[in-house]
């Protein structure tokens, strides 16, 4: 993996002389992952620009994790504008998010690091309010708070976003002191999706004894991107990463994740495989009772998906389909996982 300093990389990092600037701010990094999404990336560029806090105390680290002209070109001409500084780095292939992140903090000059993502939009004092509770030496990290904008009836992926308002300490959202962050080494680069991968490091420092806050008025708007359709099955993959954190973090995964294996998958599936079963053996009351359970419990699950989703026909018709398909991909990348991982993990 490389990892070049293009822009802006003949002036001199001080951490000592930023942190001078100011007796009430101490000198922030803003850590910004990024991956062939320029116009999203300027977005948020934007929004950093345009921070409460002075242009003095803060410098934006934006990793390009696949580089590509156009998203170099955005950093550039953010760059040569009067504000923050701006530094740019990239690396020669796609390694993820939570690799992206670690070339960002351990680069930055900052003794505190900011963290949101190139598809967000910060709010105008964001850094301002966020860093505030670092006036307590004791307090090692923050989370603030993330705002996901879905209409009145969400689709199911735009439900499954939203999740992140609830969620504490996602990358979207959060300030840690640079050396706790030396202290456990970072992101765990094993975590090769936007998935866990903060969770995970929560879970390290919690565990070391930091003290770990939330402040809901550093307020960071996450807004759902257009995807494809079925997207709920790709998402079954990320199981993978469940097995990772849980072998990590047994009782805090069951704690705060999953208190218990997804049961209701195991049982849908062996009522499938039940009934293919029973057909091939000629049992035709066998294949009908198995049927009938997964019928059932495939309706129920669907039915639950859309108590609180958009009722439009091309939406209900996925969510018949996803449901009839979710369980056996989940328990496969589930069992994928626990496999990669050596753990025992249902």
């Amino acid at each position: 993996m490389t990892f070049i300093r293009d822009i802006n990389s003949e002036e001199p990092s001080s951490s000592a002389q930023h942190l001078a600037l100011s007796t009430q701010h101490c000198f922030i990094s803003v850590v910004v992952p990024t991956y062939k999404r320029p116009e999203l990336l300027n977005r948020c560029l934007t929004a950093l620009f345009m921070q409460t806090l002075d242009s003095s105390h803060y410098e934006i680290v934006v990793v390009d994790d696949g580089p590509t002209d156009e998203t170099r070109q955005v950093v550039l001409s953010w760059s040569q504008k009067s504000g923050p500084r701006v530094r740019y780095f990239t690396n020669d292939t796609r390694h993820g998010p939570a690799a992206a992140r670690n070339r960002g903090w351990q680069a930055a000059d900052g003794d505190v690091i900011a963290f949101t993502d190139d598809d967000c939009i910060p709010a105008a004092d964001w850094l301002e309010v966020g860093s505030a509770p670092f006036a307590d030496s004791t307090v090692q990290g923050i989370s603030g708070r993330i705002i996901v904008p879905v209409p009145i009836a969400p689709t199911d992926y735009e439900r499954t976003v939203a999740g992140l308002e609830h969620g504490p300490f996602a990358t979207a959202n959060c300030f840690y002191r640079r050396g706790v962050l030396a202290g456990v080494g970072g992101f765990d680069e094993r975590f090769t999706v936007a998935w866990r991968e903060d969770t995970d490091l929560e879970f390290a420092l919690r565990a070391q004894g930091h003290r770990l806050v939330r402040q809901p008025a550093a307020i960071v708007v996450h807004p759902v991107r257009p995807t494809r359709w079925g997207i709920s099955l790709t998402l079954q993959r990320n199981n993978i990463f469940n097995a990772l954190l849980y072998k990590k973090h047994p009782l805090l995964y069951r704690w705060f994740i999953q208190p218990a294996p997804p049961w209701r998958y195991y049982v849908t599936l062996i009522a499938l495989v039940g009934t293919c079963i029973a057909l091939a053996m000629g049992s035709t009351w066998a294949a009908l009772l198995g049927v009938a359970v997964w019928l059932g419990l495939t309706a129920e699950f669907c039915l639950c998906r859309l108590s609180t989703t958009s009722h439009r026909f091309e939406h209900v018709v996925e969510m018949i389909v996803t449901s009839a398909l979710i369980p056996p991909l989940a328990i496969f990348w589930r069992l994928r996982g626990a496999f990669r991982y050596r753990v025992v993990f249902l």
